[in-house]
């Protein structure tokens, strides 16, 4: 591999809301590049982004794609990510990787929600943001209602650096608000008057250019082009391109700006990694430092194995090196390190602080796991993502793949960040979880494609919970006599409610030994099963005090068993005088939505018996919070999304549980009571 220069590699994360064009942008700009001899469309499935066959079928980027190539005496690591909400923790792994964020935007479109939240993602993260409006050819453009949407989202540091010259079919090129000193014939937009405000915007990043500006100087050209950069890379102006990425506008204008003002891996703030002792440690981006990396994408697949996708931090890995995974100590030794261009890899033998590589056959790293050199100490903190929200239980269609199900599901969850696969220890399903129904589909289509295994979902059960309301008393005498030795244990015992969230309490009473004491554990054991079986619909019990009081024993036939049987009839009588009630599991819910949708959020969740517990505002976003049983979400994320036209999300968090409404818990006991008939 030849040696690169750190200060010219440029690591650019391209994202935005579905339908802004991004897939297109990027294939167009490796097409600028001349990295590849076409450029590709995701309509007619040649795209070199979605290179998987589900992205080919579905049009749409599921996963991220790496492409490594030269402009400009530069290196480009462009990493095009998901569009959808539904696929957003693949976008989200991709940022801390990278020190630019390329956010396209629909010319044609308001500003949309998953543009909001990479935009937020990017400035969690500390990196430089770049907006391009794209479609600039399509219809109906109001290009200056786009610059003041994105400024109304995002701030008035959003500003015009580049102009389309003519829209729509009339789109024939761009002009640098930067470079050009007067507008060509056919400019959108007042050249002059954004020319000076660009230039007083950047003025006023700089005390020094300011003062130098007030006093009258002449301000020379290369330190307002110097001082831009700088205020782009510290986010004190997040610059708007223009581009029309189907007719090849504006795209080579584009990555000679990212040439020109995106940051290296020189100038991003130091990351800082973690020792044992919890101490922090900024990594710097020398060669000969210690070697540390970060995953952020795995590819898995039966046939092919594990694809690693990583970034480099610090030091240096060469072919044939051992690495060692933090989270489990293990070392791995590495084969080839290769640069990805899309679905291909190209050997280049070495990565060092900037580089993104990805190396293959180490079975046993893992997606955000942190690499570094045998002995190492360092680790690099987890990435963040958004948690997963949709749930449902599966099972094979052939009892063949019982056991092929549960391998290939967590198969899959190892190289997703935002899906989840357990096991229920209460209904014994195998529930998924994701972000959306349609991200699920996409999971289970992988499955039966890549691990060959078919399987048939349906809603998980709602793990609800038997208590009482009341003291009673129960009592049973086990008598049995069939020839030879018989049975005999009496058992007499009270229960009371317990505080919500403690449990189960188990209280011995007996006096004067008319239970002997070798029979309580047994009595103990009989009440406990009873716990996990459940008395009035099946769910296990909760929150009870059980005391044992009195009893009676027959010195011959007596035993543990029949003590056993005895204690579980006796909890049942006094449970079923007990007041019996269902309890449900209550989670907090926070939906972000945009301001003009909060009345028709607010009323479908008061139709789920949802309690709104108050509102909080982010620009144009707001977010209800409240509190609704854990059984009305089942269908809520496509409800939110038809209610939103996909411009709502939501998070979810467990709360505590509450008592069941008596018209509900009758159903839910008849249920029960069927299914168990049935089983």
């Amino acid at each position: 591999m030849a040696k690169r220069e750190i200060a010219n590699l440029r690591n650019v994360a391209v994202g935005g809301h579905g339908g802004s064009g991004k897939t297109k942008l990027v294939d167009t700009m490796l097409f600028a590049a001349k990295a590849t001899n076409r450029a590709g469309n995701v309509d007619e499935s040649n795209s070199l982004s979605d290179f998987e066959a589900e992205e080919k079928e579905r049009k749409f980027s599921i996963d991220s794609a790496v492409f490594n190539f030269d402009y400009k005496k530069h290196t480009f690591n462009l990493i095009d990510t998901p569009g959808h909400l539904e696929f957003c923790g693949a976008a989200t792994a991709v940022l801390p990787a990278t020190e630019t964020a390329l956010i396209a935007v629909d010319a044609s479109d308001k500003v949309r929600l998953n543009t909001r939240r990479m935009f937020s993602y990017a400035e969690k993260n500390g990196l430089a943001k770049v907006l391009t409006i794209n479609h600039l050819d399509g219809d109906k453009i109001d290009f200056d209602g786009i610059i003041t949407d994105l400024q109304e989202a995002f701030g008035n540091h959003c500003v015009p650096v580049s102009l389309p010259v003519g829209l729509g079919q009339d789109c024939k090129g761009v002009v640098s608000l930067l470079d050009s000193d007067s507008p060509p014939e056919g400019v959108v937009g007042d050249f002059e008057a954004l020319k000076q405000s660009l230039q007083e915007s950047i003025i006023e990043c700089d005390d020094e250019l300011m003062e130098a500006y007030l006093e009258g100087e002449e301000i020379d050209t290369d330190r307002i082009k110097n001082t831009f950069k700088n205020a782009v890379m510290s986010g004190d102006l997040v610059p708007i391109l223009s581009t029309a990425a189907e007719k090849n506008v504006g795209v080579a204008e584009l990555l000679d700006f990212l040439v020109t003002c995106a940051p290296s891996p020189l100038e991003r703030p130091p990351v800082e990694a973690i020792g044992p002792d919890e101490e922090k440690t900024e990594l710097l981006p020398d060669p000969d430092g210690p070697f540390c990396a970060k995953v952020f994408k795995t590819i898995i697949d039966p046939h092919v194995g594990r694809l690693v996708f990583f970034r480099v931090f610090s030091g240096t890995i060469n072919d044939g090196d051992t690495v060692e995974v933090a989270r489990t100590g293990a070392t791995e030794r590495v084969g080839h390190i290769n640069n990805a261009f899309g679905a291909k890899q190209k050997e280049c033998g070495a990565a060092g602080p900037g580089d993104i590589a990805c190396i293959s056959k180490v079975e046993e790293v893992n997606f955000d796991d942190t690499l570094r050199g045998k002995g190492g100490k360092l680790s690099l903190p987890p990435i963040e993502f958004p948690k997963p929200m949709m749930s449902l239980a599966v099972e094979p269609k052939s009892r063949d793949d019982e056991q092929k199900i549960g391998t290939g599901l967590n198969r899959l969850a190892e190289a997703d960040p935002s899906f989840k696969v357990e096991r229920d220890p209460q209904s014994n399903e195998l529930v998924i979880t994701g972000m959306s129904n349609l991200h699920l589909e996409v999971v289970l289509s992988r499955l039966k494609k890549r691990f060959e295994v078919s399987a048939e979902t349906h809603e998980p059960a709602i793990p609800y919970r038997e208590t009482i309301r009341a003291s009673a008393e129960g009592k049973y005498k086990h008598k049995k006599q069939s020839g030879g030795r018989g049975q005999y244990g009496e058992v007499h015992l009270r229960l009371e409610p317990n505080e919500r969230g403690e449990g189960f309490e188990y209280i011995d009473e007996i006096k004067g030994g008319v239970i002997p004491q070798q029979f309580m554990p047994a009595i103990e054991k009989g009440i406990r099963e009873t716990l996990e079986r459940g008395v009035i619909a099946g769910y296990p019990v909760v929150d009870v005090k059980a005391a044992v009081f009195y009893g009676s024993y027959h010195e011959v036939d007596s035993s543990e068993a029949a003590f056993k049987i005895a204690g579980s009839r006796a909890f049942r009588e006094a449970f079923n005088q007990s007041k019996p009630v269902l309890l449900e599991p209550i989670v907090k819910i926070a939906v972000t939505v945009p301001s003009e949708y909060v009345g028709d959020v607010t009323a479908n969740l008061a139709g789920h018996r949802a309690q709104i517990e108050g509102m909080d505002q982010e620009g144009q976003l707001q977010t209800l919070n409240a509190q609704i049983p854990q059984s009305e979400i089942s269908t809520y994320s496509a409800e939110l999304q038809s209610m939103t036209g996909g411009e709502g999300s939501f998070t979810l968090e467990f709360s505590h549980y509450d008592q069941v409404p008596s018209h509900l818990q009758q159903q839910i006991i008849e249920r029960s009571k069927k299914k168990a008939e049935e089983e």
